[in-house]
């Protein structure tokens, strides 16, 4: 007779792949989203009367509406279930993405950016808690943190797509905008057919429905946990309760601070490419998609140690290296110093920042049991695009007073003050099993050993 194994026993398999492919597309459109909005408003100053001000509440209105669909969206998660919110989601962000290109007065566009950041934001938690439910423990971190590879896929994507409509010409932006329609689209159709949650269904008392899916997809000898699932009622204030309140705060401070540069930086990244002298025609747009190609080279490194030495390590180091990488960026900024050196230190910041990232994935949905899981990824998710939004508003008129240099040093002392954070009060969940891991509110006092979870690896 076969042993019998649990879900999260698994290896890893082509179904895991499948998964990973259908939550990274919630990475890939808020990457695309974001990025394209960049180029599209170099094109749209020169065909719309826009003041700094309606810019910048372009650039900021599709994080401002993550916020409220990462809060809402991460509820209705958790109360009507993962599939359905994926599904609904896809529909509205499709209509949306196409009406981007009938509008003919900057306020309108601020609204329909606001929606899309809405749809954006509802999308991250059902993710998340998907990739998380069906995951193997040993390579949660690394299927996690992963998601946030395709963030700058996306947005590399949306640079080298904006870069080739710019010969559209005027009317280039409006392609640009609803160009976002089409991988929506791609991923509405594909996720027709992915499964629901067991773990989500086991907590809702659908335990039949549960099991008949994890044997479906992994075999007659294999239960969802080998402890039950707890038939809990998805409750907005429990996030706050039983000890879960430290985690929240510790995971949308550390995650606030982690963006707000990233959003600051990365959504005017061709602007300070210029004012580093690299203004060639379109060649900033290229160069900005080069820097965030070369970003990615950061998450290999940190999906291996994030398994190998554990969340915490890989999470304070982060946060130090790119607080360095820009206070030295700003101290160079009005000196005559190779392009070289300075595509260096911004690919070392985005490097790191990277591998920050991953854990803006791992930590909210691996700390919070399953009837919450998705309450808690949108709260976080929603929290921090406060400071996204916040970043990208403020980033132009701080550049614009205080010059390049502030804009840079204000920056790496926000990711000074997430080092401190992660230092003191990030937990650590490596090898924990979900029941492990969102236990840790139950302690009097939050482990902070990588290896203290090594016997669960054993």
């Amino acid at each position: 007779m076969s042993k019998v194994r649990t879900m999260e026993e698994m290896p890893l398999s082509r179904f895991h792949y499948k998964m990973f492919a259908y939550a990274s597309g919630s990475t890939f459109l808020d990457g695309y989203i974001i990025g394209i909005i960049a180029v599209a408003l170099s094109v749209m100053q020169t065909q719309l009367d826009m003041s700094v001000t309606m810019i910048g509440l372009i650039g900021a209105a599709t994080l401002a509406g993550m916020l409220f669909g990462g809060i809402i969206g991460g509820y209705l998660t958790d109360l009507i279930g993962r599939k359905k919110m994926f599904l609904i989601d896809m529909l509205v962000m499709a209509v949306v993405s196409i009406l981007q290109f009938y509008v003919n007065d900057p306020m309108q566009l601020v609204i329909l950016r606001f929606i899309l950041g809405i749809a954006v934001g509802a999308d991250y938690p059902i993710a998340g808690a998907l990739m998380t439910e069906f995951s193997p423990t040993k390579n949660r971190g690394s299927l996690l943190g992963g998601l946030n590879g395709l963030w700058y896929i996306g947005y590399v994507s949306s640079f080298l797509v904006g870069y080739l409509m710019l010969s559209i010409g005027d009317d280039s932006w409006r392609w640009m905008l609803a160009s976002s329609a089409i991988p929506v689209i791609i991923m509405l159709i594909s996720r027709l057919n992915m499964p629901e949650s067991p773990r989500w269904l086991a907590s809702k008392g659908r335990e039949k429905e549960a099991k008949a899916i994890v044997q479906k997809i992994f075999g007659e000898n294999v239960i969802l946990s080998a402890e039950a699932e707890a038939k809990e009622k998805t409750s907005y204030l429990d996030m706050f309760r039983n000890g879960y309140g430290k985690l929240i705060l510790f995971v949308t401070l550390f995650y606030s601070l982690q963006v707000l540069p990233l959003y600051g930086i990365n959504t005017y990244i061709p602007e300070i490419l210029a004012q580093f002298g690299f203004a060639n025609g379109t060649r900033e747009y290229l160069g900005a998609a080069v820097i965030n190609l070369i970003y990615l080279i950061g998450l290999l490194p940190a999906l291996y140690l994030v398994e190998k030495f554990g969340r915490r390590p890989t999470l304070y180091w982060s946060f130090l290296v790119c607080s360095i990488s820009l206070f030295i960026l700003g101290a160079i900024s009005g000196l005559n110093v190779p392009f070289v050196f300075i595509l260096a230190l911004f690919v070392i910041y985005g490097t790191f920042n990277t591998g920050m990232g991953a854990h803006t994935w791992i930590y909210p949905n691996e700390l919070f049991p399953t009837h919450i899981r998705g309450t808690a990824m949108g709260f976080t998710t929603g929290v921090a695009r406060i400071a996204s939004a916040i970043g990208t508003f403020f980033s132009p008129a701080i550049m614009a007073t205080y010059g390049l240099a502030a804009t840079l040093y204000i920056c790496g002392a926000i990711l000074f003050i997430g080092f401190l954070v992660s230092l003191f009060m990030a937990p650590e969940t490596k090898n924990m099993s979900l029941t492990e891991a969102s236990s840790l509110n139950k302690s009097k006092g939050i482990e902070h050993d990588s290896f203290a979870s090594k016997k669960t690896a054993n």
